[in-house]
């Protein structure tokens, strides 16, 4: 069984992991995992333990951090609104204007001024020694709670009141600007997937009935009205209106739908009423399945990131030795020195060394790049997917649904003995009861009515045998001619041929063609401008048509008339002709699609048209289906990962700077705040510029 839980005011990457920690010891508990970014608890509980594993783990949360408040996520929209962060603004006015009053005054007993600093201590910081000492009980000692605890301790010990008081307030304020960075680092995510339908409009018998989304079966009809979001993927059945697609999509430009079309989830119908008739329940519908991929995504972590929680484990216990060792041993080989001037070194020594500025801004920066890409329709699983994006140089296309639009025309008729218009009439009476896409589109080319054909006779393979008006009409492919013994001209135009022969006499042919997308173009020569090295197609499709729309997007190499195990096998291939750090991306949309995605470095599908399987088995999901949005989100990727290693130098850079000065006592605890707090705000503020994507350039349809 699984029960998920908000954390709000989780605003402590270290925390999480505390946590985290904790409750995974709890009984019952078969898998806990605490996303900081998405303020998240999943817990994964033995059956029939939920309510005694939920009541120990709000209890051991409440231990470790007071303030973080657990709340089942059926009644988070109940708790919308509260500001957790207003307590600790409130204590800080106050403490600060006590302690300004305090250095006005500056009292001249030294009990009396020990006394009320204390007092205002006590008030700014009291939390922070509480949980420091909570957590020194049950195991977790090097943390920011005891880092700053034993620094303003020990200043009150070597008499330096005023500055314990100043540091813990710094440090205090610090924190409130930090959580109020990533508390907006957050909503502009939640604002940009606000697509949950809070409820559908079930038609019963004519009547209007508001029920849950999740509540609905399949083939049951609803109504959206002018305004509200589509609940549910379904086809219209009544109405036409235009819709926002922007949550899903991407796109701007509201889309016109009428009757007949599919309709998704998470649009917002704009002006007219729409009847849908619902083809998917809401567990597996289109806004259903975002909402857990953008949830989820911050639970699979880039190497980066499991870099900077490795490097924070092992640096923070090594800074408080070399602290204890600043304090201890220079007095002895300076014995001319104060071993308060040390001691204080030492102290300053101490809260310099907390991480927070890697441990907040590096997840924070891939959550944000995630949150961006969403903006783009793009759809990243995780934020290792979006570090192997950055490093992609290989791009392999599927042909049919991701380059062209799948549906296939007839680009060209060539008739020998009859007008072209009486050729395609005969074709389309031939192939009036085939479902073949091909079929389909003669028969959509001819757009009338056809009259009756007889002896309709499949010849498997080659293509259709019939009787139409008193005339044998053959219409298929070369084999088909020659197998009737009539004379077929050798045709170099790309695309699907279909000849047509009447009485046994050869009567003309059709050229049939799927159409590019109309970014394909343009997408090709993005990415390489992107320094994508090499794009590859793979198709099913015959060599000579394969190579034509290979020639006409600009892709580098292209492999033709595979089946779904050669696609893969050439894959493979790719794979190992690859440097490691040379990623390989798989573009794809069809069912056929899915092994191949699965098996790339990063796999891409196509989510608006695609099948569920290809985007099940995909890392990334391109909502419009317009492949130039892959270079829009390999931009954003490279975009993030400049700015985690932007962070991750100027962190380490200060940090290292303020310890030397720090240790040659140069360096005051003020100092050493903002090397701590004042670095992470710096860290965070540059972390969010990953959300910013109104200024990246976006291919636009030629």
């Amino acid at each position: 069984m699984q029960k998920s839980y908000k954390l709000e005011g989780l605003d402590c990457a270290s925390c999480a992991d505390k946590i985290e920690k904790s409750v995974q010891k709890i009984h019952g508990v078969e898998k806990a995992r605490v996303d900081f970014m998405a303020e998240k608890m999943t817990l994964e509980v033995e059956s029939g333990q939920d309510l005694e594993v939920e009541n120990e783990a709000r209890a051991v949360i409440g231990k470790l951090e007071p303030d973080v408040k657990v709340i089942s996520l059926k009644d988070v929209k109940e708790e919308e609104g509260r500001n957790p962060n207003k307590n600790r603004l409130i204590r800080i006015i106050i403490a600060f204007v006590l302690f300004l009053a305090l250095i006005i005054i500056k009292p001249s007993n030294n009990w009396v001024a020990l006394a009320s600093y204390l007092v205002v201590y006590v008030l700014i910081g009291g939390d922070i020694v509480k949980r420091a000492v909570t957590n020194i009980f049950r195991g977790e000692v090097f943390d920011e709670n005891f880092l700053m605890s034993v620094a303003t301790i020990g200043a009150f010990f070597i008499g330096e009141y005023p500055e314990a008081v100043a540091v813990m307030l710094f440090y205090q304020v610090g924190e409130w600007f930090q959580s109020a960075a990533v508390d907006q680092s957050r909503k502009s995510i939640a604002k940009l997937m606000d697509i949950r339908p809070d409820s559908a409009n079930l038609l019963v018998n004519g009547q209007i009935k508001a029920v849950a989304p999740d509540t609905i079966e399949i083939g049951q009809q609803i109504l959206v009205k002018p305004g509200e979001k589509v609940p549910l993927d379904g086809q219209i059945i009544d109405g036409s209106s235009m819709v926002d697609t922007s949550a899903l999509t991407g796109e701007s430009v509201p889309r016109t739908v009428k009757v007949g079309d599919e309709i998704l989830g998470g649009f917002i119908n704009k002006n007219g009423a729409l009847t849908i008739n619902v083809t998917k329940k809401f567990g597996d519908s289109t806004v259903s399945k975002i909402l857990d991929l953008v949830e989820n995504a911050s639970s699979k972590k880039a190497p980066a990131e499991n870099f900077i929680s490795k490097f924070a484990r092992y640096y923070t216990p090594v800074v408080v030795v070399l602290a204890i060792l600043l304090a201890v041993i220079p007095p002895f080989i300076f014995p001319d020195t104060s071993i308060n001037e040390w001691v204080y070194r030492a102290l300053t020594f101490l809260v310099i060394s907390c991480p927070c500025a890697l441990v907040i801004s590096v997840p924070l920066s891939f959550f944000g790049g995630i949150g961006g890409a969403s903006k783009l329709g793009v759809l990243i699983k995780g934020s290792n997917y979006l570090e192997i994006l950055a490093n992609t140089e290989t791009i392999v296309f599927d042909k049919t649904g991701t380059l062209t639009k799948g549906n296939f025309v007839v680009q060209n008729i060539t008739s020998v003995v009859l007008p072209e218009e009486e050729l395609l009439r005969l074709t389309a009476t031939a192939e009036q009861l085939s479902t073949h896409p091909i079929a389909i589109s003669i028969k959509e080319s001819y757009g009338k009515e056809t009259v009756p054909a007889t002896a309709i006779e499949e010849v498997a393979g080659h293509g259709i045998k019939a009787t139409i008006e008193g005339k044998t009409v053959l219409v298929g492919n070369a084999k088909l001619m020659k197998q009737f013994g009539i004379e077929a001209p050798e045709v170099k135009e790309a695309g699907t041929l279909i000849f047509v022969a009447i009485d046994n006499q050869f009567a003309g042919y059709l050229v049939i063609a799927d159409q590019l997308k109309p970014d394909a173009i343009s997408a090709i020569k993005e990415l390489k401008a992107e320094g994508v090295k090499q794009t590859v197609m793979l198709t099913g499709d015959n060599q000579q048509v394969a190579e034509a729309i290979a020639k006409e997007v600009g892709v580098d190499k292209v492999y033709a008339e595979l089946l779904p195990d050669g696609k893969v096998d050439r894959l493979e291939e790719l794979l190992k002709a690859s440097s490691p750090k040379n990623k390989v991306a798989f573009v794809g949309d069809g069912m056929n699609d899915a092994p191949v995605l699965a098996r790339a470095d990063v796999g891409i599908a196509m989510g608006g048209l695609g099948s569920d399987a290809a985007i099940e088995a995909a890392d990334v999901v391109i909502m419009n289906d317009e492949p130039s949005r892959i270079a829009s989100a390999i931009k954003l990727s490279r975009k993030t990962l400049r700015i985690v290693k932007q962070n991750i130098i100027f962190a380490i850079a200060v940090k290292i700077i303020v310890l030397v000065l720090g240790a040659l006592g140069l360096a005051s605890m003020q100092a050493a705040v903002f090397a701590d707090v004042g670095v992470t705000i710096i860290a965070v503020l540059n972390a969010m510029r990953c959300l910013r994507v109104e200024k990246m350039k976006i291919i636009t349809k030629p």
